[in-house]
């Protein structure tokens, strides 16, 4: 789906959404016949790359949205669209430190849903990097559209950091899914919490995951226990629990 297609499918208006400079940001209302729901939009459209002054401005977006619900005591949900490549490796972005600037963002997303906003990431083209782990795997749910293709790092840089020959990584990669890019793998591993069906409207199904996570506790957090339960991440959950109780029994 082309993202008009997508924010046509989404929203009963999405004319008030601003489009510059690969960013997409405002609010817009979902469409379709169930009761008036108001979203605050972000994110990265036409594979762009993500600097400091990207990051900054979708901080600035989420962050005004947390200072709104808590004067008028709502939470709007937080929808973040991705469509992105990698952050921006530019001697101006590193100098001025993009790691912080990605880490300000990702903490903004993260500080929302403990305030209480449903934050829910839509992947609907590529993302990789710095650039997918500061959005879209910041949100405490993350979706998918059929074609997306995320890799939080490709097998070839993989091999560069890790020093293992790529014929290795590829092998794992066959059988280990958190060794492997695309949209399956992340799936499998809990990541990607629902493909959407993009032959439906997408409106309702974004209704149907914001009325979970509307109910009982947002902060948790059962990626772990999805990955287990796909086959992705077999043992993550077991860990965690196993840290949880130490850290009750410390308490």
């Amino acid at each position: 789906m082309t993202l008009d297609e997508i924010l046509g499918s989404l929203f009963a208006d999405s004319r008030d959404l601003v489009r510059e400079n690969g960013l997409l940001w405002g609010r817009a209302r979902l469409a379709d016949d169930g009761p008036e729901q108001m979203a605050t939009v972000i994110g990265v459209q036409g594979r762009a790359f993500v600097g400091v002054d990207d990051a900054i401005l979708l901080s600035r977006v989420v962050l005004q949205t947390i200072a709104a619900g808590a004067a008028q005591g709502s939470q709007e949900p937080i929808l973040v669209l991705i469509d992105s490549s990698s952050q921006r490796m530019s001697k101006r972005d590193e100098l001025l430190g993009l790691n912080e600037f990605l880490a300000h963002l990702a903490k903004s997303l993260l500080y929302a849903h403990a305030r209480g906003h449903a934050t829910v990431g839509l992947l609907y083209g590529h993302t990789a990097a710095g650039a997918f782990i500061a959005t879209a795997l910041a949100t405490s749910t993350l979706l998918a559209l059929p074609g997306a293709h995320p890799a939080v790092m490709d097998l070839p840089s993989m091999a560069r950091v890790t020093k293992l020959p790529l014929a290795v990584l590829e092998e794992k990669a066959k059988s280990t899914p958190v060794f492997a890019p695309g949209l399956d793998n992340l799936e499998q591993t809990g990541g990607v919490a629902r493909v959407l069906n993009s032959d439906q409207p997408l409106s309702s199904q974004v209704r149907d995951v914001l009325s979970t996570l509307t109910q009982g506790d947002r902060a948790q957090d059962s990626r772990d226990r999805l990955g287990k339960a796909r086959g992705g991440r077999p043992v993550a959950a077991d860990i965690a629990d196993q840290v949880y109780a130490l850290a009750r029994a410390a308490m």
